[in-house]
């Protein structure tokens, strides 16, 4: 059974940087993409950034790109998201996904395993 968890939300202020964590157990970390999700009031869940196993090639959505940096450590069976820039629109439960292929996609049908999400607040 794969587990993914979440860390390391919180409230911040619009401009502020918040730092989350991610780690799945289970399965071999280092051979599958791992991917980040959020979902806020207005939106219906959204991709924001994906990763290939080895952390070499990654996607990031256009209104996160330049703001927002997944990485992953795989000897530490952990993925990040570095967000920077905060805005009050990216106020959303964020979460963590572990794919089913080395390769990320922006499709949620290709991450069968997910996370319990964590709350990121923007206040402006």
């Amino acid at each position: 059974q794969v587990q993914v968890a979440e860390s390391g939300g919180g409230l911040v202020q619009a401009g502020g940087s918040l730092r989350l964590s991610c780690t799945a157990s289970g399965r071999r970390f280092s051979s599958y993409a791992m991917g980040w999700f959020r979902r806020s009031p207005e939106k219906e869940r959204e991709f924001v950034a994906g990763i290939d196993r080895s952390g070499s090639n990654s996607l990031h959505a256009d209104s996160v790109k330049g703001r927002f940096t997944i990485s992953r450590d795989n000897a530490k069976n952990t993925v990040y998201l570095q967000m920077n820039s905060l805005k009050a629109e990216d106020t959303a439960v964020y979460y963590c996904a572990a794919g089913r292929t080395p390769f990320y996609s922006s499709s949620q049908e290709e991450y069968p395993y997910w996370g319990q999400g964590t709350q990121v607040t923007v206040s402006s």
